[in-house]
């Protein structure tokens, strides 16, 4: 008897996530025993960056979830453009009837996702619960996925340990390490002509908002450009969250001559950073902003990186390749200096192998998603 494919839906919201989400995606495709159908949803097909062509080209769509509306931004658009999320995802459900949804991280593209799948009856697994980043408006979100999921894949030993204290079984619990490692070291550097045309930056600016009113957001954005008056910035738009207007305020406006890139796929970032970082950071540049790909994949390949601000404050990091640094001039440039300092002492970072995605992969391949009890939860304490 030929055992029945395991439909494993994987939810992607934005081109960030999606890079993440890629060698998990294509390692299900690889079990043999597993049938992949993703879904894209909210900022991949909010205009005019319609990224979700790029997720299509790769994999193809089992569905589309329109979610945000352009040019409506806020807390209360999103709460909007979450209940919009969860109605529509149940009636993907109901068309695809997936043994399996997975999802990652805290926004709200994937909240809609566990919510619908969860209330649906539907087992859930969720990437990178457990994880600490005090200073963004929804962490609860990530939390609160963790409630609604029923299999865990955290990236690190003590996120594993903050999803047992929220009284999940521990044999439900995986640590995988993190997607955003799997395949970095199969990007090559960015080429000269490549990273002339980006101006040869030695700042690479990347801030998000964090639910702040808009001139608040904006005057983080402009400290980070006072701080750096003397050296060349490269500059990439921010995610769409509330607050988005404020940080591209500054940027329309900035009092120093940056040169302004919207978006870069996955390949390029990370060959920028490889560029930018060469040699530990003898190159003389970094990173520098609010991203959690300055304490993650940066660090693991050895880019430095400056973070500013509260954003991802609780959130593991690697000492010697990201420094903190509070929202003020003076704090920004010496966290420049130190971390660009090819002196400055490096450690590694504790998110993985670099094998994350074929880790559950083959998890999710071994699970019995049909076991009674699974989806009807109860706290192991």
């Amino acid at each position: 008897m030929t055992d029945v494919l395991k439909k494993i839906m994987v939810v992607t919201g934005t081109r960030a996530e999606f890079g993440l989400l890629r060698p998990v995606m294509y390692a299900v495709h690889a079990q043999a025993n597993c049938e992949l159908r993703v879904v894209v949803a909210g900022s991949h097909l909010v205009q005019p960056a319609v990224t979700f062509r790029e997720v299509k080209a790769e994999f193809g769509i089992a569905d589309t979830i329109p979610m945000q509306t352009a040019g409506q931004v806020g807390r209360l658009a999103d709460v909007e453009s979450l209940g919009k999320g969860i109605s529509r995802f149940g009636r993907s459900l109901e068309m695809n009837d997936p043994d399996c949804v997975v999802v990652l991280g805290d926004r709200i593209e994937a909240f809609a996702a566990a919510s619908a799948a969860s209330i649906g009856g539907y087992p859930v697994a969720h990437i990178h619960g457990g994880d600490r980043a005090e200073g963004v408006a929804d962490e609860a979100m990530r939390h609160a996925m963790t409630k609604l999921a029923h299999i865990h894949f955290p990236a690190t030993q003590t996120s594993a340990e903050r999803i047992i204290k929220m009284g999940e079984d521990p044999a439900r619990v995986h640590v995988v390490g993190s997607p955003a490692i799997d395949g970095l070291d199969e990007i090559p550097a960015m080429g000269d002509g490549a990273f002339g045309e980006l101006g040869s930056p030695e700042v690479v600016a990347l801030m998000h908002p964090i639910g702040r009113e808009d001139k608040a957001e904006q005057a983080a954005m402009e400290l980070v450009f006072k701080a750096f008056a003397d050296k060349r910035v490269l500059v990439l738009h921010p995610n769409l969250d509330p607050g988005r207007r404020g940080i591209m305020n500054a940027i329309e406006s900035a009092p120093i001559d940056v040169l302004v890139c919207p978006q870069l796929m996955r390949g390029q970032f990370i060959g920028l950073l490889k560029r930018v970082g060469a040699a530990g950071g003898q190159a003389g540049g970094a990173l520098v902003g609010n991203s959690s790909a300055g304490l993650i994949e940066a660090a693991a390949i050895g880019c430095p990186s400056v973070d500013v601000g509260d954003r991802q404050s609780g959130r593991e990091r690697c000492d010697g390749w990201t420094m903190h640094a509070d929202e003020e001039v003076e704090s920004i440039r010496r966290a420049f200096e130190a971390i660009t300092d090819p002196g400055c002492a490096r450690s590694a970072h504790p998110y993985g192998d670099g094998h994350s995605g074929e880790g559950i992969a083959a998890i999710l391949g071994s699970v019995d998603w049909r076991e009674p009890g699974l989806v009807r939860k109860h706290c192991a304490y």
